[in-house]
């Protein structure tokens, strides 16, 4: 086993994890309902007899979110799934148990952009064997109108809550996020980047969920800001229909990349509704389509989705 995974072993604190996402659950629906009290709410929680039970949250209708989705859940099956695997063959067979956060939020007004969100602890159990754990994660942010502004403060607010526990993790969560959120077939950023990070265990269990903690807690400070000064901006049915053009962009990833996606579609132990509460309520595709030069959807593709270095600017 290579050196990044060694502490892997180490006594896991799964109640502690527990509770603080469950925390981070409550906070963020919190915030959300306060910034926009006149959309609707939904809790629903589930269980399913095959091994999971969980809290799917989804905020709709508001003036300010159009859709939006807060979910923990805490799963357990008999058998790693392929797409928890392809990194670990030496896992495969494994028990396992996933707990984690996974939020989305998409805005009505297309001057905000969608933000996303999770944080996972994952644990693979053998008879005999110490249990292997790793954290996965992180945030990231799509745009459909670009502001450097806005830009640059997501990504000063993720650089500071790393910044702590060493100055590597910024730009290496952030080069994982760039790498990660990127449609192949399209050669495109999904957004501009974030932080990802997964298979994380190369601190003792009591430092790498300290520094999950950061991380997650700084979502907010990265996001509302954002949404505050965005919010209000006019915008019009042309720029509308860009938003859900550019929203196809967001399913296409989810369905054909994302691993927490295809996890829960492959594990069997997953919720469909909340697997698939990403997802945006309205999305068009429109075929052949090209931003007219020099506008304001052009520069989206020219100045904000191509690879930068944010905190340089």
């Amino acid at each position: 086993m290579n050196q990044a995974h060694q502490h892997g072993t180490a006594p896991v604190d799964t109640a502690a994890v527990k509770a603080f996402l469950l925390h981070l659950q409550e906070s963020i629906c919190s915030r959300l309902s306060a910034i926009d009290p006149d959309a609707q709410l939904i809790t629903d929680q589930w269980d399913r007899e095959t091994g999971g039970a969980g809290i799917s949250r989804v905020i709709s209708g508001g003036k300010i979110i159009e859709k939006g989705g807060v979910n923990f859940s805490h799963v357990f099956g008999k058998s790693m799934p392929a797409s928890a695997t392809a990194e670990r063959p030496e896992l495969a067979g494994r028990s396992f148990q996933a707990m984690g956060v996974s939020l989305v939020i998409h805005p009505l007004n297309p001057m905000v952009p969608t933000s996303h969100a999770n944080f996972r602890l994952f644990i693979a159990e053998k008879e005999g064997e110490a249990p292997v754990w790793w954290f996965g994660g992180g945030y990231d942010l799509t745009p459909y109108y670009g502001f450097e502004e806005d830009c640059v403060h997501w990504h000063r607010t993720a650089q500071q809550a790393c910044e702590p526990f060493g100055e590597e993790y910024y730009p290496r969560f952030k080069k994982n996020c760039d790498d990660y959120f990127w449609l192949k077939h399209r050669s495109e950023a999904r957004g501009v980047g974030g932080l990802f990070f997964d298979d994380f265990n190369e601190m003792e269990f009591s430092r790498a969920f300290d520094f999950v903690q950061s991380m997650a807690n700084s979502y907010l400070d990265a996001y509302m800001p954002i949404v505050e000064r965005r919010k209000d901006l006019p915008y019009t049915q042309t720029q509308r229909e860009f938003q859900e053009y550019r929203r196809g962009r967001y399913v296409e990833f989810n369905l054909v990349f994302d691993r927490g996606t295809l996890f829960g579609l492959q594990s069997g132990v997953g919720r469909i509704e909340s697997i698939l509460m990403s997802l945006p309520p309205t999305v068009r595709w429109v075929y052949d389509w090209s931003p007219e030069p020099g506008s304001a959807e052009d520069k989206l593709y020219t100045d904000f989705l191509p690879h930068r270095d944010w905190l340089a600017a």
